[in-house]
């Protein structure tokens, strides 16, 4: 019986230990003497097409066939396996909404294969955009990304006359218009992030003269939206503000809303241009374990890259534009984020003599 006593001691002490070298931020493996790779960017993508080559595209596939040197590595907490190379770059792809992305990056976090201590961490996607402000095939650098979950929400058969929308924030009573203040009230700390700017300034200016790529069909669509002459220009790069919903929502109202919701959380010199499911989980994740030093939530960069509008043109309807296939299968789009990705881990790299200890600004 007292060896018994003796083992469920034994047991509870390493456990203890092991929770307390995780709690830390600290490697299980570099601990006993294994060094974890030394990782200087992630390429966060979302979403990915049957195979991770040689098929139809998703966000990873480019990336995987166009990167010299990677090799897959499981990732059995992940929803892919991830891809790494001597460079130091790793890509993952975290599967589609807010909760398969946080559960994702967390995991990665917490992979003790690797030290993302100095990582950059680029969110790398396509994204639904206003046509007011982008073309298909454009590219946004955020500079604040906003949850559009985190709310009260009637539903549209009951939504008062003299509003405008049935969003209410938390904590409040009615919809809230920019400039309220909506921190009165109870809420939670996950709606709004806001990015180091000086760093979405870095990768706006490296990548702002690249010239995109333009597709036929994509023009022909564009070219619908005859009411918004942002919407019709060849493929460009811009900064604004990326709203994180995994409700996949569309039209002219819900865009009046997403535009209102986003300088609510953000300020009135924001400006609403790209809607995705997934960023604010991310970005969840990765403050979370800044707090215990795994990451630094300040070397994260958000880019999100125009596959179609997030509004329907005129003479269609909502409906219609919703379920609409993405001109050129969002080809565009994918393009866009591969190309000016990849300029800024090129630069990364190039520079990691400097970049490793001091922020590109």
């Amino acid at each position: 019986m007292f060896h018994k006593y003796i083992k469920v001691v034994l047991f509870l002490c390493a456990s203890l230990c092991s929770a307390q070298i995780l709690a830390d931020g600290h490697s299980t493996k570099h601990s006993q003497g294994v060094d974890p790779i030394a990782i200087k960017v992630v390429v966060v993508t979302m979403f990915e097409n049957g195979e991770h080559t040689g098929d139809r595209p998703g966000e990873m596939q480019f990336w995987i066939e166009r990167l010299e040197g990677l090799r897959q590595m499981p990732f059995k907490a992940g929803q892919h396996p991830v891809y790494v190379n001597d460079d130091g770059v790793l890509i993952v792809c975290t599967g589609g909404g807010i909760p398969n992305a946080t559960a994702s990056i967390m995991a990665l976090g917490f992979d003790d294969r690797f030290d993302f201590s100095k990582a950059y961490w680029l969110i790398a996607g396509i994204a639904g955009g206003d046509p007011a402000d982008v073309s298909i095939g454009s590219a946004v650098w955020a500079r604040n990304v906003i949850d559009g979950d985190l709310a009260y929400e009637l539903d549209a058969r009951e939504i008062p006359e003299d509003w405008p929308y049935g969003f209410i924030p938390l904590g409040g009573f009615e919809p809230a218009k920019p400039g309220d203040d909506v921190s009165t009230g109870w809420t939670v700390d996950t709606v709004a992030f806001e990015l180091n700017e000086p760093l979405v300034d870095w990768a706006y200016n490296l990548t702002k003269s690249t010239r995109l790529p333009s597709y036929k069909d994509s023009i022909a669509f564009s070219q619908m939206f005859n009411e918004t002459p942002n919407a019709q220009k060849p493929p460009f790069v811009t900064r604004g503000e990326h709203l994180s919903s995994s409700t996949y929502w569309h039209g002219e109202k819900l865009n009046q809303w997403a535009n209102d919701w986003v300088q609510v959380y953000s300020s009135t010199d924001r400006n609403f241009m790209t809607s995705g499911m997934e960023d604010s989980g991310t970005l969840t994740a990765l403050h979370r374990m800044a707090r215990i030093d795994l990451v630094d939530a300040q070397r994260v960069l958000v880019l999100r890259t125009i596959s179609n509008f997030t509004v329907q043109p005129p003479g269609k309807s909502a409906t219609w534009s919703a379920t609409a296939d993405y001109p050129d299968d969002g080809r565009p789009a994918l393009e866009t984020a591969f190309i000016i990705g990849n300029t800024v881990v090129d630069a990364i790299l190039a520079n990691w003599d400097t970049y490793r200890d001091q922020l590109p600004k």
